[in-house]
């Protein structure tokens, strides 16, 4: 139980709107990987990882262009990183990431969308103990020639765990590992699926009801197609159904 129990999996849906979401999905990382630093594939890690992603996907490069332009200012607005945190449905924990021109706008439809299902917003800080940072990266197997010797590379850069799951590898070390476990990967010339900070729970809560389920499910909708959303973690325990 991993971080793919943390993270929001993307909707099934019609196939335009699962298409439409990974889209959204990785243009505001592309988005924010270039406001995070320069504008230049060649110089900015993420950024590469990020529109590599968006190529892969079939974005079209216009798309991709106005997503690094905006994350340099380019279109002349200026966005900020805020963080809401608040219990859902259930009691589960519920982390929003959002990047926003508009701080009124955000906090007033975040705070709508808690309420429409009976949650609540809290104060910054108090999910503290819920969640931990982590540095995450996923590589092919298929691009890794020596497994034994990869996994020791991994761990002399900082690494606390590497899992294969469905010929993937992930990677996962503390946020002062990220920079140590990049350029290593670098040095070996193994191009990372992804590359990110994320948020994984250090507890969990389980739903036992069908209707307070159908209520977070719709929580998380609703803060995923929210255009200043960047990413939702929460703590609900999966069904292995």
């Amino acid at each position: 139980m991993g971080r793919k129990s943390a993270k929001i999996a993307a909707k099934k849906g019609a196939a335009d709107k699962a298409r439409g979401q990974i889209f959204t999905r990785a243009l505001k990382d592309v988005f924010l990987a270039s406001k995070s630093g320069s504008g230049d594939v060649e110089t900015n890690f993420l950024l590469k990882v990020a529109v590599d992603r968006c190529k892969k996907f079939n974005v079209p490069k216009d798309n991709i262009d106005r997503a690094i332009k905006k994350g340099q200012g380019g279109d002349g607005v200026g966005y900020t990183d805020i963080n809401y945190e608040g219990y859902g449905p259930g009691g589960v924990a519920v982390f929003v990431e959002t990047s926003t021109d508009n701080n009124t706008r955000t906090v007033a439809n975040v705070r709508s969308y808690f309420n429409k299902v009976n949650g609540s917003l809290g104060q910054t800080g108090s999910l503290e103990f819920v969640f931990e940072r982590k540095a995450i990266f996923t590589v092919q197997k298929e691009n890794v020639s020596d497994a034994d010797e990869f996994e020791l590379e991994m761990i002399d850069a900082g690494a606390e765990d590497i899992e294969l799951e469905d010929d993937t590898y992930e990677i996962s070390g503390p946020v002062e590992s990220f920079g140590s476990i990049q350029k290593k990967l670098e040095e070996i010339s193994i191009q990372p699926e992804e590359a990110s900070l994320e948020r994984l729970p250090l507890n969990y809560k389980a739903i036992d009801d069908e209707e307070t389920q159908k209520q977070f499910d719709k929580l998380i909708d609703l803060l995923e197609e929210d255009d200043d959303v960047v990413t939702v973690y929460h703590n609900l325990e999966e069904s292995e159904e």
